[in-house]
């Protein structure tokens, strides 16, 4: 059984005095995404999305840590409601918050060596659509009144961050009232132009179904749905969309036709055709997101499949012929639509990202040569590798 704890105010405020929240702080500043704290093993963290011992990069930290080492630690940062959830089932999730105002989202666990903690870091400043590489035709998409928008990929891909930088360009330019519901709420959003009621599954609400029911009962303009993990949210968020609502979701599908498949094959053979029709009229586009290590500087970037919908994209959905969506994608740059493989390319043409890890991803592996044999058979103008916000011309975004 898993428990969301509800964090008191006090156990949320930065301890700059606790030996954890300094090896948090330190691992923030490094650039990690994800520490591992488990009993019988070296402390390590999640850098550039590679595995790594913290003790590579200061002394002191300890190559194994005892059952009572990993507990002491964390005891120190619980309060004694988390002590005593975490006592009834073993498991327990809250965040806790570092001296640089980020915060950490804590699960605590049990495992046959004693106790264990992955701690992840959320970044207390949300990244501008431009920074992460997003194509500039989603700030229009995303200021529509209604429609079902998709953001996928895999675990770990950033469909969080992505999703945050989606509400807060919505947050920072219309005056609209945005709820979103988490397990657990990640990035906080400060209400600017919106009004933003951010709810959390297991503290505000009992499950994504009950809090997206009560969320149409709210005068809701936007909707964000963290996960939606079943029918019955997935059918919800559909409803919504066709009600007059701009819903958000995440699914952990690879491309924009994978996921519309997704979507329908939820639902029993019977209603399939049924939802074919509704998905045809509300989805309203589908960013498809991977990460990739970066051939330039240490670090990761984004790569991003877009589809827009329009009324061929309609038709393909109706007539259950998904499997032609790459070909309306590809068609569709000047409508600001860009293919996973053509935004590969063009990373790998600026000097981004290597051919080899482009090819791990590509839908035609053939496509990425090495780097001598790519740099003869394309005249692609290179990106600025420091400013990947020129991404968006060469995506036609802006016409």
């Amino acid at each position: 059984m898993l428990v969301n704890v509800e964090t008191s105010q006090a156990s949320c405020e930065p301890m700059a005095t606790s030996p954890l929240i300094n090896i948090l702080d330190f691992a923030c500043e490094l650039g990690a995404s994800d520490i591992h704290l488990c009993s019988g093993a070296p402390l390590m963290m999640r850098l550039h999305g590679e595995l790594v011992r913290m003790s590579d990069f200061a002394d002191g930290l300890g190559d194994n840590y005892s059952p009572a080492d990993v507990y002491n630690l964390i005891d120190r940062v619980m309060s004694d409601e988390q002590r005593r959830a975490f006592v009834q089932s073993t498991e327990a999730d809250f965040s806790i918050n570092l001296t640089g105002g980020d915060r950490v989202r804590v699960n605590l666990f049990r495992n046959i060596y004693g106790v264990g903690a992955v701690f992840r870091i959320i970044p207390s400043k949300i990244p501008e659509l431009e920074s992460l590489g997003i194509p500039a035709v989603m700030k229009q998409v995303i200021m529509k009144s209604k429609g079902l928008i998709l953001v996928t990929g895999p675990t770990g891909s950033g469909k969080s961050t992505t999703l945050a930088a989606l509400i807060d360009f919505v947050n920072r330019n219309a005056a609209k009232h945005i709820i979103t519901i988490e397990d657990p709420v990640e990035f906080v959003h400060t209400p600017k132009k919106c009004l933003i009621n951010q709810r959390e599954v297991g503290k505000s609400a009992s499950t994504f179904m009950d809090a997206l029911r009560g969320a149409l009962r709210e005068d809701p303009d936007v909707i964000l749905v963290g996960e939606m993990r079943d029918l019955e949210t997935v059918s919800m968020a559909i409803t919504a969309a066709e009600t007059g609502h701009l819903v958000f979701g995440t699914l952990h599908t690879m491309s924009a036709a994978k996921t519309v498949d997704r979507v329908i094959g939820e639902f029993p053979a019977d209603r399939q055709n049924q939802v074919r029709m509704q998905l045809a009229e509300s989805l309203t586009a589908v960013i498809s997101q991977i990460l990739l290590p970066r051939a330039d500087r240490p670090g990761r970037i984004a790569a991003f499949e877009i589809l827009i919908s329009t009324q061929a994209v309609h038709n393909l959905i109706r007539e259950n012929k998904t499997y032609q969506i790459s070909t309306v994608i590809q068609t569709g740059t000047h409508l600001g639509m860009v293919g996973m493989d053509q935004y590969l390319m063009m990373l790998v043409n600026s000097g981004i990202v290597a051919p080899t890890e482009a090819r791990k991803f590509a839908t035609e592996p053939k496509m990425f040569p090495d780097r001598q044999t790519a740099t003869k058979t394309t005249a692609a103008a290179p990106l600025d590798s420091h400013k990947v916000t020129t991404l968006e011309q060469g995506l036609k975004g802006e016409s």
